[in-house]
């Protein structure tokens, strides 16, 4: 990119908070749906389960029964007439008919996740509530935060927790409903399920996480079952129950479900199992003020590389989850860190089938060839090792609380951000230490470019999508990524990347160390929107999936299954 163009580039970036936001040009409802639905390439997602002894084979169906159980309920948590829609859609058997259904499926409701969550059916609200099914339809925030500032601190702390629903009493009046109750014709049977699978394996660990999770969707108290998790050791790794809050457009408070049943790979959780151990010197060289650092992080932090065999609810929505980083409790990550899994046939599957096309149509052609899949499998991990870093529990003006609390709706992009971009702040710290090969530092930066073109497909009113949106309009007026005007090409300056990385991994921790709903805010209003070389880039891209629909070919769908 040449001088001028890396000035306009600029100048577009500082303008945006005193003009309008650039929109991109999308208009998804002139899309038919057989195009909407070639979005998501079908592929193959299988794992080999044949080592496993024949109890814990059976152990393994009970699980994915239950798996089952939790589409059911996540289903519902999208929007409360889903149940409905389906009913009439099913009804309607013309080849049109059987696409809508097809893709209300994929999306779980009547919005398309990748068109920025507008509607593809009518009667609908135009985008998804912010509610979700959390709240009341006609609550406003307003009134949450008054009703909230009447309760005691033990009702208090139920209200914004992650496992419970806000309802209206007889009199209209706000009031707290757990999952336990409100999800029980669900919970029971796949409380029995788990039950069933803790009586049939030989695994110690694995009895005991089933078990505590069984009893966890009949109290609504996880915390037992969330440490068992954590000390999780078998070669089924479970992760099932209430978890991520992306959903709760309202205060980013409420868990959804979903559920993942995977294999553990050894050999590969082996090779990676060197990173926990750099996690605090990492953290003890965050550039952010020394005192926003966390001087000892929780010792346990486990690494699991995994093979998923079946995924569903929030697990199995729309664009397919690739690696993640749990739990959430704020509790757990300061008393035993949070675990990291990846799901490498996943990763394999999406480089293949939507990474490597891309990066071939919006790279620099001199740097194609740096895109590599060991780049892109090592900073998702690094992605998710870094959400267990920096500040989570917090103090303001003298009292306790979190960053998500204080973050509330926009916590979810800026965590994404977060992780990303100080991902490759630590990444770079282990090459730059000797721990990592030096031929990474180019790959990472290279294929982290080209995955930002497929993330931020996803849409930027998505936590992900946003949190890239910020990354690429950051690195473009620092400096480090330059466009080609003339050929509509991108490419990245390892040293300025470098250096652009330390500077955003800075700006976002400060934000949530303090807390700083304004300061948050302002970042996502100046950075967060498609740049209009970026889109011009996406609009060449119309031939080439988005995501992938996955077929788990080793586990079969009964008549009747809700996909």
């Amino acid at each position: 990119m040449n001088s001028s163009h890396l000035c306009l580039a600029a100048l577009i970036l500082l303008s945006i908070p005193a003009c309008k936001k650039y929109e991109p040009s999308r208009e998804p409802m002139e899309m038919t749906f057989a195009q909407k639905i070639a979005r998501f390439a079908p592929a193959a997602v299988s794992a080999d389960f044949s080592g496993l002894k024949p109890n814990d084979a059976k152990a393994l169906q009970k699980i994915i029964e239950a798996a089952r159980l939790i589409d059911e309920i996540y289903f519902r948590q999208v929007w409360r007439k889903n149940p409905d829609m389906l009913s009439r859609l099913k009804a309607d058997t013309s080849e049109t008919g059987k696409e809508r259904l097809h893709y209300f499926l994929i999306n779980m409701g009547p919005w398309s996740q990748l068109d920025d969550g507008s509607a593809f059916l009518d009667g609908v609200p135009a985008g998804q509530p912010e509610q979700a099914e959390y709240y009341p339809e006609d609550m406003t925030k307003e009134e949450f935060n008054t009703w909230l500032s009447t309760l005691d601190e033990k009702t208090k702390e139920q209200a914004v927790g992650f496992f419970t629903l806000i309802r209206r009493d007889a009199r209209k009046k706000l009031t707290v409903v757990p999952y336990s109750e409100e999800y029980r014709t669900w919970l029971a049977p796949a409380a029995k399920l788990l039950e069933e699978a803790a009586a049939l394996t030989g695994s110690p660990s694995l009895k005991k996480y089933l078990r505590a999770r069984a009893a966890a969707f009949l109290s609504n108290d996880y915390y037992a079952s969330d440490i068992a998790w954590m000390e999780l050791d078998a070669p089924i790794d479970v992760t099932i129950g209430p978890y991520e809050t992306y959903m709760d457009g309202m205060f980013n408070y409420k868990a959804a479900f979903e559920a993942f049943v995977t294999l553990r790979d050894d050999a590969e959780t082996s090779k990676l199992s060197k990173f926990g151990a750099w996690l605090q010197e990492i953290e003890n060289n965050l550039p952010i003020d020394p005192a926003y650092r966390n001087p000892k992080l929780a010792a346990l932090s486990p690494i699991r590389v995994v093979d998923v065999i079946y995924a569903s609810g929030e697990g199995n929505r729309g664009v397919q989850t690739a690696a993640f980083n749990l739990p959430n409790d704020e509790r757990i990550v300061h008393e035993k860190g949070s675990k990291r899994v990846l799901l490498k046939n996943m990763q394999e599957v999406k480089f293949k089938n939507v990474l490597v096309p891309i990066s071939k149509a919006v790279l620099d052609s001199a740097q194609t060839n740096f895109v590599t899949f060991e780049a892109f499998f090592t900073h998702i991990l690094a992605h998710e090792l870094m959400h267990g870093l920096g500040p989570h529990n917090i103090r303001i003006k003298g009292k306790s609380t979190t960053v998500r609390k204080e973050l509330k709706e926009i916590y979810s992009p800026l965590e994404e951000a977060k992780a990303d971009i100080t991902g490759l702040f630590a990444l770079q710290y282990l090459i730059d230490k000797g721990v990592l090969d030096k031929k990474l530092e180019k790959e990472m930066y290279v294929t982290f470019l080209a995955s930002m073109f497929r993330s931020v497909r996803f849409g930027i009113n998505e936590a992900h999508g946003k949190g890239v949106a910020i990354q690429f309009n950051y690195l473009t007026l620092e400096g480090a990524i330059t466009i080609d005007e003339s050929k509509g090409t991108f490419s990245i300056d390892p040293a300025k990347a470098k250096d652009a990385a330390a500077k955003l991994t800075g700006e976002i921790l400060t934000i949530q160390a303090e807390g700083s709903y304004k300061n948050g805010l302002a970042l996502i209003d100046r950075f967060a929107i498609i740049h209009p070389a970026m889109q011009r880039a996406l609009d060449r891209l119309n031939g080439i999936p988005v995501d992938i629909t996955p077929i788990y070919t080793s586990v079969p769908l009964p008549a009747g299954a809700l996909r």
